[in-house]
């Protein structure tokens, strides 16, 4: 049985879709097979991340109205081959999805034998956000340490114990934060939350974070989640938290500032 994974927010920019492509990226290098999937109808960022926007046939909104079949619309990773992804449509509007359709979808989706299936939703609580979230098992909120992106997703964090279909059971989706755009000298100075400061307000324990780095935009420019790239702390940053989603114990890395050692500071290294 699949797991539904949704990578939510409360805000825009904070890097989800980044993150989404990343963590489809791990999961399917840990060898589980996985299904990513574009709910942002009317903006389709996701496949421009994974670098197969030229294939884009049929879309998620083909699939949910019976134009197209999953196998037609399912576009299967070029470097993983056990990694695929299903994207929006730039044509429709947000009403386009129902919870009858995207349901159908997610139990057709199991049926294929998916290990994972992970959501990436639009920002905020409009109608795509909260289909990508109703039939989830496990949700990671993606934050920006600052106080507008904390407050906003302690909204998010509301709706998820509220509104799901889980919720509805008497039970709760397994929540996860990551933190994105971590820049520890900024928090030593007082100019960014820190890792504790997050997880007091929001009551919730990080699983990876993942820190400010210009390869996450690079990456994402190129078509190349930054999960990929190995030499880069942010794509190092995205390894440790899918190895925490599949439950492996892993210390958090890049979260503090390197202090520089006696030479590098008598000839400026």
């Amino acid at each position: 049985m699949a797991e539904i994974i949704v990578v939510t927010s409360g805000k825009g920019g904070v890097g989800k879709t980044t993150s989404s492509a990343s963590i489809a990226c791990g999961l399917a290098k840990a060898g589980k097979k996985t299904v990513v999937i574009d709910f942002d109808v009317g903006l389709r960022n996701l496949d421009l991340i994974m670098g197969c926007e030229r294939r884009v046939v049929y879309d998620f909104v083909n699939v949910v109205h019976g134009e197209a079949s999953l196998k037609q619309a399912l576009i299967k990773d070029k470097r993983l081959d056990n990694l695929f992804v299903l994207a929006a449509s730039q044509t429709r509007d947000k009403d386009a999805l129902t919870k009858e359709g995207v349901g159908k979808v997610l139990n057709d989706l199991q049926a294929e034998g998916f290990d994972y299936i992970l959501c990436d939703s639009p920002a905020g609580i409009e109608k795509g956000a909260f289909l990508a979230m109703y039939f989830a098992d496990r949700a990671v909120v993606v934050v920006n340490p600052e106080v507008s992106s904390v407050r906003d997703s302690d909204r998010i964090l509301g709706l998820l114990a509220s509104k799901t279909k889980k919720a509805e059971a008497g039970e709760r989706i397994v929540e996860h934060l990551l933190l994105t755009r971590y820049n520890p000298a900024r928090v030593e100075k007082g100019e960014m939350l820190s890792i504790a400061d997050v997880q007091e307000i929001l009551g919730l324990s990080v699983v990876g974070v993942i820190p400010e780095s210009p390869e996450v935009l690079q990456s994402s420019n190129s078509g190349n989640p930054v999960i990929l790239d190995e030499e880069s702390q942010a794509g190092q940053a995205y390894t440790d938290a899918v190895a925490r989603i599949l439950g492996e114990d892993r210390p958090m890395r890049f979260t503090t500032v390197e202090k520089k050692g006696f030479f590098s500071k008598m000839f400026g290294g």
